[in-house]
Formats: structure tokens, sequence, C-alpha cells
């Protein structure tokens, strides 16, 4: 069975400062960039939205606010940023915008591990440069919220908090919280969302068409934060390093954390690892057929114009396309850009 091919060039005229760029943007000196600021922008998309909702919640309880934010608003935050991310970011990087599921592709999946180097930094950036734009829209308001700290008289006791400005940013725990239950509620969550992104990302799931995949992410973060943010969680070691750093760039030292602040960033990584594993040995049935909505996913995927086909050339516009998995290009062919050449835009 076979469909036209169809490519964007088809139907649509872009201006040629973008088609002399399209001809460089897929070299090996190029592409990298491409992907890594993809990865970069979606997790910057969720750190804002996200963390915008989690700033006006923190302010709204330090100045007596009612109805400034929730922690149910706050989840849909989350959630609404990480289908932007997936929706808008995804085809481009392959959607990852969490070092965890980077290195989990890396163990369980071949990803390439310069490759993923390259992600897990770029993703760390997104979420830090995000914390910082959202400071500086909120600043003037978090300064009042700093100075009513301080005109309490309990400004050591809140501001490195979840309950002070710098624990809107920055990840800390409650001082009733000890140590063993952070980490058993963040690996729980955890391995609880690594499933979730497994399934979604199954292509043998008839259930989740991979139209609905950003969705599934999506709600199972929303779930997560609502039931186990009071408990603190990150989720994301991109978030949580990257608001990290952000609290550490404006508030010094102060914001450096203790011990928690390790089980914060790192827990999730060996989490979605594991979450992982149990999803190839107990869910995963290579003998279940692939539906029509994910053939169409991968066939849209093989068949991008610049990539090579398995015999080496670059692909024929004019020819249909095959569903047939024969006619499918590896895993190092699709993680590699195309050497650098003339190209028809």
């Amino acid at each position: 069975m076979s469909v036209p091919l169809v490519y964007l060039r088809d139907v649509q005229k872009r201006a040629g400062i973008f088609t002399v760029w399209e001809k460089q943007r897929h070299s090996k000196t190029v592409h990298w960039a491409i992907e890594c600021f993809a990865e970069a922008m979606g997790v910057f998309l969720y750190v804002y939205f996200g963390l915008g909702s989690q700033v006006a919640w923190v302010f709204g309880n330090i100045a007596a606010e009612a109805g400034l934010a929730s922690i149910f608003q706050i989840g849909f935050a989350y959630c609404f940023g990480i289908v932007f991310a997936i929706t808008v970011c995804g085809s481009t990087s392959g959607g990852h915008f969490s070092p965890a599921v980077t290195i989990t592709m890396v163990i369980l999946r071949g990803f390439p591990k310069a490759k993923a180097a390259r992600y897990i930094v770029a993703q760390i950036l997104g979420g830090y440069i995000a914390c910082l734009v959202v400071y500086y829209q909120w600043k003037s308001f978090l300064d009042l919220a700093e100075a009513g700290l301080k005109a309490k008289g309990v400004f050591d006791a809140v501001m490195f908090t979840p309950n002070g400005v710098a624990g809107a940013f920055a990840n800390f725990k409650l001082a009733d919280q000890s140590m063993g239950r952070a980490f058993m509620n963040e690996f729980v969550n955890c391995t609880m969302l690594g499933i979730i992104i497994w399934a979604a990302i199954d292509p043998s799931n008839i259930l989740i068409a991979p139209v609905m995949s950003p969705f599934i992410v999506a709600f199972g973060y929303a779930a997560a934060i609502w039931g186990y943010s009071v408990p603190s969680i990150s989720l994301n070691a991109a978030r949580d390093l990257g608001g990290r750093l952000a609290a550490l760039t404006i508030w010094g030292m102060d914001a450096k954390g203790d011990g928690f602040s390790a089980i914060s960033s790192l827990v999730n990584i060996p989490a979605t690892v594991f979450a992982a594993v149990l999803y190839e040995i107990f869910f995963t049935d290579s003998d279940r057929v692939i539906d029509a909505s994910h053939l169409d996913y991968i066939r849209v995927h093989a068949n991008h114009a610049r990539l090579p086909t398995p015999h080496g050339e670059k692909q024929d516009p004019n020819r249909p396309a095959s569903t047939g998995s024969t006619e499918k290009g590896t895993v190092d062919m699709y993680e590699n850009a195309p050497a650098n050449g003339p190209t028809n835009v």
C-alpha cells in the first residue's frame, strides 16, 4: 500500500531567505544546533507557563491575596506548557525535554551519547533562561514579597523554603518532610510518569494515537503535581537544575539548598530508567500489530526529503511513500544529519 508524498514546499512558498537557510540547516555543522534549540525551547515553554502560576501562588500566599493561583492551576499550567513543548518542538528534536528521558533513550534505544550530552545541556539551559525571564517579569511583585517577609521578621525562616520567593524557582522540602519520604515521593512519581511516557511512545499501543501522546504525558505531570507537590516533587532535572541555577544567580549561595537538592535533581533519572525497563518487560509485545495512525507517523518521519533512504540516496519527492517496514531507515540514519550538499528546495 502506498500514498503520495506531498512536501510543505509543494503547497506553500517560503520567502527566499528561508529557502537559502533550509539548504544549510540539515548539514552536520548546523543541524545539531537546530535540535538543541528545539530541546531548549521545549523546556522553556513548559517552565515558563508552569512557573508563572507557581510564582503567582507564592506571591499570593505571602501577600495574603486570595485567588491569584492554586495547586490545581499550577498543575494545569505545567500541563499546557508540556503540550505546547511537545507539539511545537517535538517534531524537530524528538521531544525529550528531560535529561531522564534522554539518558533512558541512550541506555535502551541506542540514542547517540554525544548528542545526548548536547541535549541535556540545552534542556537545562532552557529551564534556566525561562526561570530568569519569569523572575524579571514578576520582579516588582517579588521584591514586595521579600520586603513583606522581612517586615514580618520571617525572611530567614521562610525565604528558602517552598513557601518563600526562592521556593518558586528552586525546589526545597518542608521542614516536616524526611529525606527518606522525599526520596520515595520523587522516585514513585517519576516511575509512574516514566511508565506513562513509555506507553505514550509505544507504536503498538492502539489506545494512544500519536496525536494524543502529548496530552497523555501532560495529564500525567498534572496529576502528579495535584497529588504530590506538597510533599515536594521535581519530576524533571532540567526544570530542577535550571531553577536551582537561576536561584543561585539571583540570591547567591543561600539558594543552594541541602541534601534534598540532590534528591530533587537526580532521583528522576534512575526512576525513569526503572520505569522504562518495567514497561519493556511487562507491557511491550513485539507480536502486536502497529495500527495505521502509528504507521503514518513513522512514514512521515522516514520520508523527510533530506534523509537518505536505506540505500544511501536522498528521497525522490515524486516517489510514492511505502509503508513497508523493509524500506525504513535505521536509528543511526535518522540520528545523524545527511552530508551537506545541493538540495532541491
